[in-house]
């Protein structure tokens, strides 16, 4: 709308200095056709009335009589100059000593063009010190129609009214227009402010759009159709996405069931195996006077117990995955009870560096606990028996309202392609295990709206990061 109102204004003004400008000239064009009618009337009048024979010698005589060109100069106001037919100043009314200084003749080509013309009458525009100029030249004639003269009347445009007019004129519309423009400015904001509204609120809307989230639908009162097309498309849009959200999340569940389940009973099938054939052989080796009876009973018994307690292991493992006990918090020590979880372990090469000996905080002690243990045991059992000087540093700080836990090592570490998968339930690199460890932790540190990531390079070691935010504890004074 600014644009449009500035090069409407820019062609207005244009076309309006360019009409003030014709309209000038076509007035002076005028004014000399009707002076120059006048003083050829007048003239012949003059001729008309003479008793000089009409001779072109005889034009100077005809004129000076009574002074005549002087009085038809005075009567139209404008100067009066006869040529004879070859060019050369027969009378003019200028006086004496200013006609010495103009030229006494014009040029050849003036009187052909004159001659060559419909009407005998040419018309020149030429610009002197600054002013336009017009001259005009006609034929002057008896009565029977005979050339005697060339009639010269000189003109000067005098545009000084039209240049006042156009003055005013450009102030009026300046003013107009400026007023203009500044109620297009105030238009075009308040406008593009009421239209971008409700794009800004469609914009903030798909901004925070997600699929694993209840999304909120856009209620918005809108005039224009084009952006109630819009929100209702993307109410729409929400509606179907809270659908596909739900199957998918459904179809995720069953997914990961299905794989949990296959798992568990893969892992459930490896004991079976070794305990159907130790009964097998029992049973068909069983004598009941076999001295050594009662260490066959004991070493079958203790075959089957170490296959039930692994069945158990899967079992345990499996339930607590799939349904973390409910938390206990509590206000504990971070620094005791990490203390405490390491207290369990023999290596001598686990160190533990608090920054400080109290740090404070609401959580469940035994699911820090689970943590702790989880994280050092997957440290010791990636530092092999060829690491050379084995270590693992457990340390516990506060950093910008922040409670941080890293386990470090420098043990084999974990390559570019497990990466990826290190916190999925079931991956291990490990020949024993279901790979539950990590997905429990990780599972437990969101459940506290925290975050546990690590930082690891092949043969050099790894370095697992937990930090749980300000707001999950309290800090003692």
């Amino acid at each position: 709308m600014i644009f449009l109102t500035v090069i409407s204004s820019i062609l207005i003004a244009s076309v309006s200095i360019y009409q003030f400008r014709k309209e000038a000239k076509d007035y002076h064009q005028e004014r000399l056709l009707r002076k120059e009618t006048a003083i050829k009337e007048h003239i012949n009048y003059i001729l008309n009335t003479t008793t000089y024979p009409l001779t072109t010698e005889n034009i100077p005589l005809i004129f000076s009589e009574r002074d005549k060109i002087h009085e038809l100069s005075d009567i139209h106001g404008l100067e009066i100059n006869f040529y004879d037919l070859e060019g050369n100043l027969l009378k003019s009314s200028k006086s004496s000593f200013a006609v010495d200084k103009d030229p006494k003749s014009i040029d050849i080509y003036l009187i052909k063009l004159v001659q060559s013309s419909l009407d005998k009458r040419y018309v020149e525009y030429r610009e002197i010190n600054g002013l336009k100029n017009l001259s005009s030249y006609s034929e002057i004639k008896d009565a029977q129609f005979k050339p005697l003269a060339i009639l010269n009347i000189p003109y000067i445009e005098d545009d000084g009214y039209y240049e006042k007019e156009l003055q005013k004129f450009m102030i009026r519309f300046g003013q107009v227009y400026s007023f203009m423009l500044i109620l297009s400015i105030l238009l075009a904001y308040f406008l593009s402010s009421y239209i971008t509204k409700s794009l800004k609120t469609i914009a903030e809307k798909l901004t925070i759009t997600q699929l694993n989230r209840k999304n909120q639908k856009i209620e918005l009162e809108t005039s224009s159709t084009e952006i109630q097309l819009l929100i209702e498309s993307y109410n729409n849009m929400v509606a179907e996405l809270e659908d596909s959200a739900v199957k998918l999340a459904q179809s995720e569940r069953e997914q990961a069931w299905r794989e949990m389940a296959k798992q568990v009973a893969h892992e459930v099938k490896n004991p079976l195996t070794p305990m159907r054939l130790t009964i097998q052989s029992f049973e068909r080796k069983f004598d009941p006077k076999d001295p050594n009876i009662h260490q066959k009973i004991k070493d079958y018994t203790k075959t089957l117990l170490q296959q039930i307690d692994t069945m158990s292991s899967v079992a345990n493992a499996f339930s607590n995955f799939a349904s973390m006990p409910a938390q206990q918090n509590e206000r504990i020590n971070v620094v005791e009870i990490i203390q405490l979880g390491l207290e369990i372990f023999n290596e001598n090469y686990i160190r533990f560096e608090p920054s400080e000996k109290e740090i404070y905080l609401n959580m469940d002690r035994t699911q820090l606990i689970r943590i702790i243990t989880n994280l050092v045991k997957n440290a010791t059992q990636a530092v092999t028996d060829f690491t050379e000087n084995p270590v693992v540093i457990v340390s516990v700080c506060q950093e910008n309202e922040k409670v941080i836990i890293s386990v470090n090592d420098n043990g084999i570490g974990i390559s570019e392609e497990n990466k990826l998968q290190i916190f999925e339930p079931k991956f291990t690199t490990k020949s024993s295990g279901m790979g539950l460890g990590l997905g429990i932790i990780k599972k437990i540190i969101e459940n506290y709206n925290g975050t546990i990531t690590f930082e690891s390079e092949q043969n050099k070691g790894t370095t697992f990061i937990v930090t749980l935010p300000f707001n999950t504890y309290e800090q003692i004074t």
